[in-house]
């Protein structure tokens, strides 16, 4: 038997003792809130810190989201320890976050760099976990690094509030216990964005896609054929590139033959700047193709991806989670405590990141614990307002939080080199909502 094992074993021989010796003597038996302080992976309780990991990925693809997700990672905790103006923690609501750290405790961060890739960003979080003692890590801007962590936080016992990640897997077939996306997912963007094809494209539109060939890349596809093709729209093919591929001029030639008037790239970050750039190096937004104007959709946008394509990017529609000239009150606390940290407004990915720590750390004040379990059950079905998405909720289902979603195009007419998106329409909660059994998958137990 291992010595945890044992030692858990003597903890709970103790305790029945000590309950048999109450009950002969008539004592009254009284159960503290922490009862269960010292059997969790660690746990902070002796220490007058308690440690956050931050795994972003500081190279690769996806290497300026995780900048700026480092950078709102750096803001929350500044916040959190009574920093700084509050930023989000005067407008969210209802929280318990007193400025004073977390439950009293100063918090403390590690980081770690994903590089964009599944194996890399495991190993990353187990060092955390294991060697740094982090009693919850964040972060990532790839689905696949994040079912990855993901399946690493359930196995550990340790809670993982995912940074940048649309997949519908990761809160659907690959959903955990100890996994949490404030994000939204594939499956919205489509729903999001169907009205709008149909209003500005009509129904009848031959469509090719470049697909990222990971988990994101193919159920972002899967959702927008879904919607597409219900529009009545036509499939003409749909070819997966490599992450990272740099040149996409291979697979873009073939389009230009093809009889699609149409082309969605399902890729992110500099992919798509790169696909983006070279689909319009091609010619393929001045052809015209069975008697229409050839369009590009990028159903995933980001401000830092609007400000690498540059003009390619104008007029081009797609989704996003947030942006920063959404003006509800929450939103603006948030632009400006983060412009006067770093001079310029922050992305979506920093926005969602800063947001997932707040509510870890809400959760552990509304617990009264860090004990995981216990902080899980206030994030399941949790309500809340005034982080930038209008009215929320964290679904206990699969964890995912549904929210309203911005259908965006890129600014023919900007005002400056962060003014790239226009909103087109903030698309209400209820239009993009969707069972939970449709995806299947099993949250898996409240590992003790």
């Amino acid at each position: 038997m291992s010595d945890n094992k044992t030692t858990n074993l003597m903890r709970r021989r103790v305790l029945k003792a000590g309950v048999a010796s109450a009950m002969a003597v008539g004592a009254p038996i009284i159960f503290s809130r922490n009862a269960w302080a010292e059997d969790f992976r660690n746990n902070p309780a002796n220490s007058k810190n308690v440690v956050l990991g931050f795994n972003v990925p500081q190279t690769g693809a996806y290497a300026d989201e995780g900048a700026d997700e480092l950078r709102a990672f750096k803001l929350a905790v500044k916040h959190l320890n009574g920093e700084g103006d509050g930023g989000m923690m005067n407008t969210m609501k209802p929280h318990k976050l007193k400025g004073n750290g977390i439950l009293g405790k100063k918090v403390t961060y590690v980081t770690g760099d994903t590089q964009t890739k599944s194996d890399a960003a495991r190993s990353s979080a187990k060092r955390m976990i294991e060697k740094e003692g982090v009693i919850m890590f964040s972060g990532g801007s790839s689905s696949g690094v994040a079912i990855a962590v993901q399946g690493l936080a359930q196995e550990m016992g340790i809670v993982f509030m995912a940074g940048l990640t649309h997949s519908n897997d990761t809160t659907g077939k690959d959903k955990r216990r100890y996994g949490f996306r404030h994000f939204f997912n594939a499956k919205m963007s489509g729903s999001a964005l169907g009205p709008v094809l149909k209003k500005e494209m009509g129904t009848d539109r031959s469509a090719y896609h470049l697909t990222a060939d990971y988990t994101w890349g193919w159920t972002q596809e899967e959702s927008i054929k879904e919607t597409t093709e219900g529009l009545g729209w036509k499939t003409v093919k749909a070819v997966k590139t490599p992450v990272g591929a740099g040149d996409f001029s291979q697979y873009i030639t073939p389009i230009l033959n093809s009889g699609a008037d149409t082309l969605i790239l399902n890729h992110y970050g500099k992919d798509m700047i790169n696909s983006l750039t070279q689909a319009v190096q091609f010619g393929l937004r001045d052809k015209q193709v069975n008697g229409k104007t050839f369009e590009i959709i990028v159903p995933l946008y980001s401000r830092l991806m609007a400000q690498g394509a540059g003009e390619n990017l104008k007029g081009i529609l797609g989704t996003t989670n947030w942006n920063w000239a959404l003006k509800d009150t929450g939103s603006q606390a948030f632009v400006k405590s983060f412009g006067q940290e770093y001079g310029f407004p922050p992305s979506q990915a920093a926005h969602t990141c800063y947001v997932q720590t707040l509510l870890y750390a809400n959760a552990c004040e509304m617990a009264g614990t860090f004990y995981p379990p216990e902080v899980i059950k206030q994030l399941e079905g949790f309500k809340f307002d005034g982080m930038g998405n209008g009215a929320t909720e964290y679904r206990a289902e699969d964890h995912q939080c549904f929210k309203d979603v911005l259908v965006v195009r890129g600014n023919q007419n900007p005002t400056s080199q962060f003014d790239l998106l226009e909103i087109v329409q903030q698309v209400p909660r209820a239009q993009v909502e969707y069972d939970a059994k449709i995806f299947g998958g099993e949250l898996g137990p409240y590992k003790v």
